[in-house]
């Protein structure tokens, strides 16, 4: 009996604490979209979101890696679908959209994005990542057209660093906005 008291006030104390760390974080942010997620924060997201990605995804390598073919197609797709977030050198500066999100969209010129596996990309593309901006592009059913679809766009994410002014220039002439 005295161990299931101590644990029941253990949890209890637990559960206190969890509900007071909680009001005092929502009355410091107030849960507003403006500010930068703090170093804790952005850790704890990032370690939540590489334990949602199953291994075998996170293994994945592009198809398309080697294949020039890929870059003219991901480019359109971007700067159609991502450049509204994301801008079209992949910064995520100065968006309409993005200066609204929380957390700010990634520069996906970054060790934080370059460094993530081919599947990795692959995955947050398809799937989205929650509680964020970042909506799912897939359907839910693999489609090799989807699927090529998605590497491209992998592929120009990896030529983002290298990008030119003459191609940035061009995306501008397709963005929706």
């Amino acid at each position: 009996m005295r161990t299931l008291t101590r644990f029941v006030a253990t949890a209890l104390v637990l559960v206190v604490l969890g509900a007071v760390s909680g009001y005092a974080y929502l009355r410091i942010t107030g849960l507003r979209g403006q500010p930068q997620p703090g170093a804790l924060e952005t850790r704890v997201a990032r370690a939540a979101r590489g334990l949602a990605i199953p291994g075998d995804v996170r293994a994945r390598t592009n198809p398309l890696a080697s294949s020039a073919d890929a870059l003219a197609p991901g480019l359109e797709h971007f700067a159609k679908f991502c450049t509204m977030c994301h801008a079209n050198d992949g910064s995520g500066k100065k968006t309409a959209f993005g200066n609204g999100l929380y957390p700010k969209p990634p520069d996906l010129r970054a060790a934080a994005t370059q460094d993530l596996t081919d599947g990795e990309l692959f995955y947050l593309i398809e799937n989205g990542v929650r509680f964020t901006g970042m909506p799912a592009f897939g359907t839910g059913q693999p489609s090799p057209a989807g699927d090529k679809q998605v590497w491209q766009l992998v592929y120009f994410i990896r030529h983002l660093p290298r990008i030119t002014p003459a191609e940035i220039a061009w995306m501008e002439g397709i963005n929706p906005l």
